[in-house]
């Protein structure tokens, strides 16, 4: 909600839009990959960091209540940045190794 109240409606739904193009993107990369394997982690790890966008986004328009879930990328929390950093960098070496 913060990121409608500093950026205004065209910054919130840039926001939704690029979630929306990671999802795509993400999905897109579980398709081309390799193995079973990779197919299923770059599965599951674009649903993850999905839903948890999903959720926080619900709950900023009071359509659940809270779930005390924090906004993948943008909310403060050392230890979740890390890990969403850390998924989004195994995504990409899926997809180099769906390219080689």
């Amino acid at each position: 909600s913060i990121i409608c109240e500093e950026l205004g409606f065209f910054g919130g739904m840039t926001v939704i839009l690029l979630f929306v193009l990671f999802e795509v993107r993400g999905f897109f990369i579980a398709a081309r990959a390799k193995d079973k394997f990779g197919s299923l982690v770059a599965f599951g790890i674009t649903l993850q960091i999905g839903l948890q966008a999903i959720l926080n986004i619900a709950v900023a328009c009071n359509a659940i209540p809270n779930t005390g879930i924090s906004l993948p990328f943008f909310s403060y929390g050392r230890s979740a940045l890390l890990t969403q950093l850390a998924e989004v960098g195994i995504l990409l070496s899926i997809s180099k190794d769906a390219n080689t």
